[in-house]
């Protein structure tokens, strides 16, 4: 087993990686950001290193100065977590190359077979895997989309080759909309992935999202193990294509189909559309699949079921329901806590014993699932304005429910400041009951007794679901909650059970203390520093600051702005200075500097919640400067454009 473990991530992701290494004795190390400096992973960690400012692309995705912190602290094996650089081929390639470093994860090989959309459908079909009517190579040109739609039928899914989650995906519902949609598409894979590679696939019109988490490790690829105990530096083969279906273990379904623009909400297990049958079926397709591309460690399966708008709640799918391959997630998933309720299985824990050499410790005939288990996302989002964003806000009040069957993934305690800089999930609640029903009833009572206030939460809308009627029967599709859910009852659960509390909770300064800790920083390592004063007054505390000591809090003082707010933009007088209204992902700039522009022209395309927003001037006159480009990320309230 390893010595010391990087998590090349943050919040409640890299504090869960964390507690599996210290079950095993595992040193962890993290990583952060200027804007994470006070996070609940960095508190949790044995070691923590900075990484860069807030943006993300100078931090958290500078593949570089994650390797070089993992070699300042002597870590001897890095684990991604989700998200930011964890299904990034070329920084597990990195890891892999960096001499006396493991990379925890799936070979950057079959990170890339299977990253590429095209190429993983021609591998699941040579594996007898069903895939959705599409095509295996990129399309370029709009008449190859009408040309399908012709062949297949309309709507058709445009789907970039490295895109998830929604992003990347347009959908054409005739032919005259070809031409803008594939423009689209290929514009949000090349911000969004550096790739703007389309494929084709038939959309489904009922669809259920089916996934199923596998664990796999190649018992003949073995390990020339140099005997000195470490094992970064032995070698390991990458299959070679040696690979058996009786080396992947297949954990159970989970059903992710509450979706709202192909974003997960709620997840649960198993699914309760599916027959014994057609669960067996799904789950023997995805062993197949897997063996057949060679991949190892821990990753998921997706697909989707074509469910029976007809169907009767009480008659689960059949064994012949059509079901087709959509793609492989090659990490650990959000949702993959409901499988270890239902298994036993600590899946972070087989992930470090299969990339140490240890190999799996659970077989096939090993898995057993129990219960029924369900996932809610905490999002600080306000669901009854279209689920968006908090932009600022502190846990005045911090109180998660417990009880049995009950389990809260978190990093942020009370007093914290909410860090927008990144996605919007405050944490995780997982609740396991006996069966579906128990788990609902279960869920209820967890989602009443958790007390957030200073953030807005999508907890109202959890609750709301829990007495939904299509939810509560099983028969809801991925396209429930963005076709049929009535808004206005999202609105009445907000105005019910919310709170607009935005705010952030003052310690009490007044108050003596005479122990105190410190943070600092030495050549980018932090450190906790105690410091105690017997007989001594209070430290004074700057105006504007924290005593730390307020109401109790064991924690380092809290982040505070020091950016003054101001953009550092000149602005002609009469000028204009275009700012975003919300935080995202720049598509494409469409105006350059000394370009003429009358009001209501469109200056830049901003991606955010999943949408494409056209940033238009609200007078006229001629660009003096261009702040951004295509692919960067903004906040609300940086400027874009200034006209002069």
């Amino acid at each position: 087993m390893f010595d010391k473990v990087l998590v090349a991530n943050r919040g409640e992701i890299a504090v869960r990686v964390m507690r599996a290494c210290a079950e095993f004795g595992v040193d962890t190390v993290a990583v952060y950001s200027d804007a994470d400096k006070h996070g609940g992973h960095v508190r949790y960690a044995d070691e923590a290193y900075n990484v860069g400012p807030a943006r993300a692309a100078d931090s958290y995705l500078d593949g570089e100065a994650v390797v070089d912190a993992a070699r300042a602290a002597d870590a001897d094996a890095i684990h991604p977590g989700y998200g930011f650089l964890a299904e990034n081929a070329e920084f597990a390639a990195r890891v892999e190359g960096a001499d006396g470093i493991t990379w925890i994860g799936p070979s950057s090989d079959a990170m890339e077979r299977l990253g590429e959309k095209t190429h993983a459908r021609r591998v699941m079909a040579d594996a007898d895997v069903p895939i959705v009517p599409g095509t295996t190579e990129p399309v370029t040109e709009p008449e190859a989309v009408r040309e399908f739609g012709d062949e297949h039928g309309y709507p058709v899914a445009i789907k970039a080759e490295g895109g998830g989650g929604g992003r990347g995906m347009k959908v054409v519902e005739s032919a005259e909309e070809a031409e803008e949609a594939l423009e689209s598409a290929k514009r949000e894979g090349e911000a969004y992935f550096s790739n703007d590679s389309v494929y084709l696939e038939r959309y489904l019109q009922t669809p259920r999202h089916v996934e199923v988490q596998i664990v796999a490790d190649d018992p003949d690829a073995g390990a020339s193990d140099d005997g000195n105990g470490d094992p970064s530096d032995d070698t390991f083969g990458d299959g070679g294509g040696s690979l058996d279906e009786s080396d992947v273990v297949h954990l159970g379904e989970r059903d992710c189909s509450l979706q709202r623009r192909h974003q997960k909400v709620i997840e649960e297990g198993p699914s309760p559309a599916l027959s014994d049958k057609l669960r067996e079926k799904i789950g023997e397709a995805a062993r197949r699949g897997v063996a057949a591309a060679d991949y190892t460690n821990a990753g998921t399966v997706e697909f989707l079921v074509e469910e029976d708008p007809d169907r009767d709640p009480d008659e689960p799918l059949g064994p012949d329901t059509p079901f087709y391959f959509l793609e492989v997630n090659t990490r650990i998933q959000v949702e993959h806590t409901v499988t270890e309720e239902l298994t036993g299985i600590d899946i972070v824990k087989e992930q470090l014993r299969v990339a140490s050499g240890e190999g799996l410790s659970v077989s096939q005939d090993d898995v057993e699932l129990s219960g029924h288990a369900i996932e809610f996302r905490i999002n600080a989002e306000n669901a009854a304005e279209e689920f968006q964003p908090a932009n600022e806000g502190s846990l005045e009040t911090y109180d998660p429910p417990g009880g049995i069957g009950v389990r809260v993934d978190d990093a942020l305690r009370q007093g914290d400041e909410l860090v927008t800089d990144y996605d919007s999930m405050i944490a995780k609640l997982i609740v396991w009951g006996e069966d579906r029903g128990e788990c609902l009833a279960r869920s209820k009572r967890a989602l009443a007794e958790y007390d957030i206030d200073g953030v807005i939460t999508i907890v109202p809308f959890h609750r709301l679901m829990l007495g939904d009627e299509r939810f509560v029967d099983g028969t809801h599709t991925t396209k429930y909650l963005d076709e049929e859910l009535d808004r206005e009852r999202i609105q009445d659960a907000q105005r019910q059970w919310g709170s607009e509390t935005i705010g952030s909770a003052d310690g009490d300064e007044d108050e003596e203390v005479t122990e105190r800790e410190f943070t600092v920083e030495v050549n980018g390592k932090r450190f906790e520093v105690e410091l105690e004063e017997r007989g001594a007054p209070a430290i004074p505390v700057p105006e504007g600051g924290t005593s730390g000591g307020g109401g109790g809090q064991q924690r380092p003082p809290q982040a505070t702005s020091d950016d003054g707010g101001d953009s550092g933009v000149d602005v002609a007088e009469g000028g204009e200075a275009i700012e975003a209204e919300m935080q995202g992902t720049i598509l494409s700039v469409d105006v350059s500097e000394g370009e003429e522009v009358a009001a209501g022209d469109v200056v830049c395309v901003l991606e955010a919640m999943k949408m494409e927003n056209d940033v238009v001037a609200e007078r006229g006159g001629t660009v003096a400067s261009v702040q951004v480009a295509d692919g960067d990320s903004v906040d609300m309230g940086d400027v874009l454009v200034v006209l002069e």
